[in-house]
């Protein structure tokens, strides 16, 4: 298989047509698995808040927020002498955060290395803290997105959104990047329609466009009642590139998906971020988001990642504050937990 590296599945419902459920890529990890038990447990904590009413946020605390910022916003920053638009920094931040999905991994990795042992026999000090961060990155990045596959995370993912009463849904995704939730559920919930919305022609032109059709997304078979493979193509998408406050739709969607979205505004601004996923809501529709987890290790990823990541605004949450956030700006959360780096909630509007 060209070189692709082969695991076996691990416990779960048989696919009959699969041999292996697992491919890792030298860009990304294919995973058709189910999680074991013990997997499940692991990584899967749902529901642990029993009554929302009762949460107070001098008991949870507010959310941390990153302060370590990439080197390209602050020489423009130093340069114009004011702080850098918003807009920009999301083009900005797209393009540096697509130049690692589209890595060589492995061959980055032997390269990085020899490059930092060429630099520690010239005994330059800093250009050897320059290729000892280069190393220390592209490692970084193996482990949450080849190995561990925390940043799409299927398996979580299913777990999060799965036992929704849907048929053939009406999926809006807001700030949809390269768009993979959107694929996860349409897969699960099959022969819908999807429209994601960026304001970055960027994401449409290159994040979703070179997204690999090849990608396999495990879902639901209406014709069988079992288990159905799904790739891009197989989808009804439509991409608009817009600003979120200046689309046309109405209340028509039966799900609302943002993914990183809310902890990139302030305290201030959520209240309108919630409104614009609750504006475009069919009666009875869910609105689903998902933030990253204020945990040690996600901590030190964006401080490590900070070239690559941190161009803008930006908060670490528990699942608690994300979702009293969501309550107090009247929702009913049906579902709550965190996967490997993830929060995730689903609500409906109260």
């Amino acid at each position: 298989m060209d070189g692709m590296e082969l695991e076996k599945r691990a416990a779960g419902p048989s696919m009959e047509e699969m041999e292996w459920d697992t491919v890792l890529t030298p860009s990304y990890r294919e995973d058709l698995r189910y999680f074991s038990e013990k997997e499940y447990n692991k990584f899967v904590k749902l529901n642990t808040v029993k009554d929302w009413s009762e949460l107070r946020w001098k008991d949870i605390g507010k959310p941390f927020e990153v302060t370590s910022f990439s080197k390209e916003k602050t020489e423009w920053e130093e340069k114009n002498g004011k702080a850098l638009p918003v807009h920009t920094s999301w083009e900005m931040f797209n393009r540096s955060f697509h130049e690692w999905f589209v890595k060589d991994v492995p061959a980055e990795m032997s390269r990085s290395k020899k490059e930092f042992f060429s630099k520690l026999a010239k005994f330059q000090m800093r250009d050897i803290k320059s290729a000892l961060g280069n190393v220390l990155r592209i490692h970084l990045w193996n482990y949450a997105h080849r190995i561990e596959d925390g940043i799409w995370d299927p398996r979580g993912k299913r777990a999060l959104f799965e036992g929704l009463d849907l048929q053939k849904p009406r999926i809006l995704f807001l700030g949809a990047a390269e768009g993979y939730e959107a694929m996860q559920l349409s897969a699960m919930y099959p022969q819908g329609e999807v429209v994601m919305v960026d304001y970055d022609e960027f994401c449409r032109d290159s994040r979703f466009k070179e997204f690999p059709e090849s990608y396999p997304f495990l879902g639901y078979n209406p014709a069988t009642g079992g288990n159905k493979v799904y790739n891009k193509s197989d989808f009804t998408i439509h991409y608009e590139v817009n600003d979120i406050r200046k689309l046309s739709y109405g209340k028509e969607f039966d799900i609302v998906l943002s993914v990183g979205l809310l902890e990139h505004f302030p305290d201030e601004l959520k209240p309108e971020v919630l409104e614009w996923h609750r504006k475009f809501l069919k009666p009875g529709g869910y609105i689903i988001m998902t933030t990253p987890r204020a945990q040690l290790k996600s901590k030190l990823y964006y401080e490590i990642m900070a070239d690559v990541m941190n161009h803008t605004y930006r908060e670490l949450m528990t699942v608690e504050q994300m979702g009293l956030y969501m309550y107090e700006n009247g929702l009913d959360i049906i579902r709550h937990g965190h996967i490997k780096v993830h929060n995730g909630i689903i609500a409906k509007v109260k």
